[in-house]
């Protein structure tokens, strides 16, 4: 069995984002398809002494209709790096192992970057080698695969030789799951129930679905313990 996991490139993506990837056999980055101007593709949220607050990494626009991840351009001329530096250290400083990781985080926020997918990759590279997650990484764009939804889902498990396709539950309410069936592919359904941990600024109580920082800087090398495997399979 060969499971591929399938995602678009995001931003500092949530705990849920790296489960997958633990499950997963390769890991095949969607970059090459429409960007969401409301995704997190280029931004996410931390946890604040106000609640919670977005990091978004400022993208230049030109068509809606096509704008594709790995074509999306940096605003360098704003100083969104040194911005978001500042409202990490701001709250999470004080965070049990937030000196662990920011040498590192903050070596990579500060580089010149021009293409936003470059920085996403960076970043869950960065966390993947973090959390002992080691998976060949393949691009959609490298591949030359073609379709919609169920049948690009399809067309990449056969690029890349996979007999399994590991989906977030999700996936239930809009794949076709006897293509899935017809082409030979079998389905598992991620089951991430989001754990609970001691955050930053616990009289706003437990906040779940922030970016991995949140879980990186609160619980260290702890964080590898919800990367377990929960899977149902069709």
């Amino acid at each position: 069995m060969k499971i591929a996991v399938i995602h678009q490139a995001q931003f500092l993506p949530y705990l849920g984002f790296f489960h997958k990837l633990q499950q997963g056999d390769i890991f095949v980055v969607m970059d090459s398809v429409q960007f969401q101007r409301r995704g997190i593709q280029h931004r996410n949220r931390i946890k604040t002494a106000n609640g919670v607050q977005w990091l978004t990494v400022p993208v230049f626009h030109r068509n809606r209709d096509e704008e594709r991840i790995n074509e999306m351009l940096i605003n360098s001329e704003l100083p969104w790096a040194r911005k978001h530096w500042q409202t990490i250290v701001t709250n999470y400083a004080r965070a049990p192992y937030f000196h662990q990781y920011a040498p590192e985080l903050e070596q990579i926020l500060n580089q010149d970057w021009r293409y936003l997918c470059e920085l996403d990759m960076a970043l869950i590279q960065w966390v993947m080698d973090v959390l002992h997650i080691h998976k060949p990484i393949v691009y959609m764009s490298a591949l030359g695969v073609e379709g919609n939804k169920t049948e690009l889902l399809i067309n990449i498990c056969q690029a890349v030789g996979a007999d399994t396709y590991l989906s977030g539950i999700g996936g239930k309410r809009y794949m076709d799951l006897e293509a899935f069936a017809a082409a030979g592919i079998d389905l598992l359904w991620q089951e991430f129930a989001y754990p609970s941990y001691p955050q930053a600024f616990p009289e706003l109580g437990f906040i779940p679905d922030l970016s991995i920082l949140d879980t990186l800087f609160c619980c260290g090398a702890e964080t590898r313990n919800f990367l377990g495997r929960d899977l149902v399979k069709l």
